[in-house]
């Protein structure tokens, strides 16, 4: 795998920038070698450097900053903008490489152009400059282009993965519940509650495949799957379990969140009735209050002192609490029931 050496970059570009600069570098002397009338030997290493080698280290080392300023300090900027900023960098890079570059020339004594020769030492900086700045902006649009399409592909592939997850979520309560009409239809007719408790149970998965389609549905539709539900924990408590509904029949055209109610009355089965010999009582109560729909369901079962250990022993109310606070900004309040047990309410 090719590391990331500095500022972001990895080893295989800075060898492509060091190869660039050497094949311009070379091109240039050999230039200059045909242009003298091709005296000498072909490759000599003083006369390389004397040449071309320091010139284009030169150009290199103005090049980073450079390149630093535009590609990762600024990089959040437009590119209009960007391309705006070579207006100044290209005459600092022309005349400041060619200062730096006669100046150490003459302190080595190594030869350089002069007079109207000394035009070839602008007119290459600025060919070089163009050049390499050109390769740069179209090196990064590249990527910022193969990372869109990375992006677009894995945005697929996981449309692709929510699309067959929501496929097997609608296949899977399909089968159930037409399973369990199967085993209803297989019963016999003597044991009638039997049967119904196994029709309810279709009807429940039904429900939520319907409702998992939904943002919101009709309250009275959740009071109904929720009678549902708890007809079939009177059957496991029998006499144990006794269920108050207070719900105004004004309220019933009201339009909630699907699956709210029954994970708390879930809560209150399993912690509040159930851990209790003699059973207890679940009541549900919706009222409007100012433009708020409250809701309570409360248990007389043995209560909790450590009520916030209560969101750490499920999905239920957790889950719950999370939709409330998304959809509504509104939180699951659990309070003490008189004269025992607990108490859940919330308002939309």
């Amino acid at each position: 795998m090719d590391r990331k050496v500095i500022w972001g970059l990895r080893r295989k570009e800075i060898l492509a920038v060091l190869i660039f600069y050497f094949v311009f570098a070379t091109l240039y002397y050999v230039a200059i070698w045909i242009t003298s009338g091709m005296r000498g030997e072909f490759f000599d290493l003083v006369s390389y450097i004397d040449s071309c080698g320091l010139q284009y280290v030169i150009f290199l080392l103005f090049t980073i900053p450079i390149w630093y300023l535009i590609f990762k300090q600024l990089r959040s900027i437009s590119l209009y903008k960007r391309l705006l900023i070579h207006i100044v960098t290209l005459p600092i890079f022309i005349f400041g490489t060619q200062q730096v570059y006669y100046s150490i020339a003459d302190a080595v004594d190594f030869g350089h152009l002069e007079g109207s020769g000394s035009v070839w030492d602008i007119y290459i900086p600025a060919l070089l400059y163009l050049v390499q700045f050109g390769i740069f902006h179209a090196y990064e649009y590249y990527n910022v282009a193969q990372q869109k399409l990375r992006m677009e592909g894995e945005l697929r592939q996981a449309a692709l993965k929510s699309e067959l997850a929501a496929i097997k979520a609608q296949l899977n309560p399909h089968f159930l519940y037409n399973v369990f009409n199967t085993i209803n239809a297989s019963v016999p007719p003597k044991q009638e509650k039997t049967r119904q408790l196994i029709a309810t149970l279709a009807d429940l998965f039904r429900y939520q495949l319907k409702a998992s389609k939904k943002e919101l549905v009709p309250l009275s539709d959740e009071i109904e799957f929720v009678n549902k539900y708890l007809e079939l924990e009177k059957a496991r408590f029998e006499e144990r379990l006794e269920i108050e509904m207070n719900v105004p029949k004004a309220l019933l055209g009201e339009m909630v969140p699907p699956m709210l109610l029954q994970p708390l009355v879930e809560n209150s089965v399993k912690h509040g009735i159930s851990n209790t010999l003699k059973g207890g009582k679940i009541s549900i109560s919706i009222f409007k209050e100012g433009e708020k729909l409250k809701f309570e369901i409360a248990d007389t079962g043995k209560g909790v002192k450590d009520k916030k250990s209560l969101f750490g022993r499920g999905v239920g109310l957790s889950n719950t609490q999370l939709r409330l606070q998304k959809m509504y900004q509104s939180q699951l309040e659990i309070l003490d029931n008189t004269p025992q047990g607990l108490k859940i309410c919330f308002a939309l």
